[in-house]
């Protein structure tokens, strides 16, 4: 049995000294976190630590009262755990007293996980068995139904030998990039180009082995809604008598007639009706392009659950994770792009630069700022233990069906650590 807690590093702390602190081995803290600078930490970053069940052997003047105040558990917790111990004033020294972890169990979740083929290897095997499904990203659609090649064998092998089913994702991204509205206008009201798209899908399905199907169409045209319905009747009732599971990725609403291109194509009483599971994809309201801001602050994400519970089965819906930040220049201008950046690489920057990390409590996330060589100012947003941790709360508080991480190619040790402690992931092969 064992319990996370989640340390926020102080000024003039070391690994040592918060070993110390939680009675835990420094060795152990660096492993679990795969700490590769343990000598210099972040004030603002966060170590996650394991507690088991522990032994504490009485000292001269200690009492029941303090030894529970020490391990920041309950006198009761304590005295729970040790039965034999019928007067809690009669302790004495020597005596061994069992110390209990206090666990969080969430239960069973399902977890996707988006990959690129060109995945790095380890990063890969050390994310499969963390995952339920693995989404290989992505066949591009074409407009006459045909499909771009990718190479997908590798993980397809990868994902099945470690029990994770591959999902085909299709996608309506050009040959030039970025999801086109074009392309799947012309997918719904051709019937010879849907004809031959649902062919081929059927027959990748079937030639790489593929566990189910997940369609990924953004930007759907408003007057192309029941199109797409249409489409997604099809081709699930095409699909699921072949045994064939159908998932859909839709983007964050928070009302059914929420205006934009992004969301007015995406029915969502439709989508939970017709496919497995539906990925809500709650993440990007700080992007490339907009102002500095997290990326999937926990008040929005908030906000779409709240009205999807409401046309999606709870069950069916799995709640997009951000695996990444942005790192943006100021003073912020319209049309100027921030970068991307990795979880791990947010800290690692702010240790560089000799910045503190922030915590917003109202987006649950955590945000530094500094300056580069150049004399500009900069602000990274990013996800830490205590967002992430946030988040499983959040979907564990609305009963959705599983987590979706976009993407699972930069390897993010905590969120991992984390997950396996307060869910149990399911798997379904």
């Amino acid at each position: 049995m064992i319990f996370l807690r989640i340390h926020v590093v102080r000024s003039g702390e070391s690994i040592y000294s918060i070993a110390r602190q939680y009675r835990v081995s420094p060795e152990k803290i660096i492993s679990d976190n795969e700490l590769d600078d343990p000598s210099n930490l972040v004030v603002g970053q966060t170590i996650v630590i394991l507690e088991g069940t522990r032994t504490h052997t009485v000292t001269p003047g200690e009492s029941l009262y303090s030894i529970a105040n020490s391990y920041r558990i309950s006198l009761n917790a304590i005295l729970q755990a040790n039965p034999q111990i019928t007067n809690p004033a009669a302790i004495y020294v020597g005596q061994t007293i069992t110390i209990p972890p206090v666990t969080i169990n969430f239960g069973n979740i399902e977890v996707n996980g988006y990959a690129f083929p060109n995945i790095n290897r380890e990063v890969l095997n050390k994310t499969l068995p963390h995952l339920t499904y693995l989404s290989i990203f992505s066949y591009q659609v074409k407009p006459d139904g045909s499909l771009t090649a990718i190479q997908d064998e590798p993980l397809i092998q990868a994902a099945r030998e470690a029990r994770v089913a591959p999902l085909m994702v299709i996608t309506n991204i050009s040959e030039e990039g970025g999801f086109s509205s074009d392309i799947a206008h012309e997918i719904f009201t051709n019937e010879t180009a849907q004809t031959n798209l649902i062919n081929n899908v059927t027959n990748t399905l079937r030639n790489k082995n593929y566990y189910g199907l997940d369609i990924d169409f953004e930007y759907i045209y408003p007057y192309d809604r029941e199109s797409y319905n249409n489409f997604l009747r099809r081709i699930s009732s095409t699909l699921r008598p072949l045994g064939y599971t159908i998932t859909t990725a839709v983007a964050p609403k928070t009302f059914a007639e929420q205006p934009g291109l992004l969301y007015q194509g995406h029915d969502y009483p439709v989508h939970g009706a017709l496919a497995d599971h539906v990925i809500i994809m709650t993440y990007e309201w700080g992007y490339t392009y907009s102002p500095p801001q997290a990326v999937a602050p926990i008040n929005e994400v908030r906000r779409v659950l709240n009205y999807a519970v409401t046309a999606i089965p709870r069950q069916k819906i799995f709640m997009g994770i951000p695996n990444y930040g942005y790192n943006w220049t100021l003073p912020f201008r319209p049309n100027t792009a921030a970068t991307t950046i990795s979880n791990t690489g947010a800290v690692d920057l702010a240790r560089r630069v000799g910045a503190a990390i922030q915590y917003d409590t109202v987006a649950q996330s955590p945000f530094f700022r500094y300056y580069d060589e150049n004399g500009r100012q900069h602000e990274v947003w990013f996800e830490d233990a205590r967002s992430i941790l946030a988040k499983f709360t959040l979907a564990n508080e609305f009963r959705v069906g599983g987590l979706s991480y976009w993407t699972i190619g930069r390897y993010f040790p905590q969120n991992w650590l984390i997950l396996e402690e307060v869910f149990d992931v399911r798997k379904v092969l």
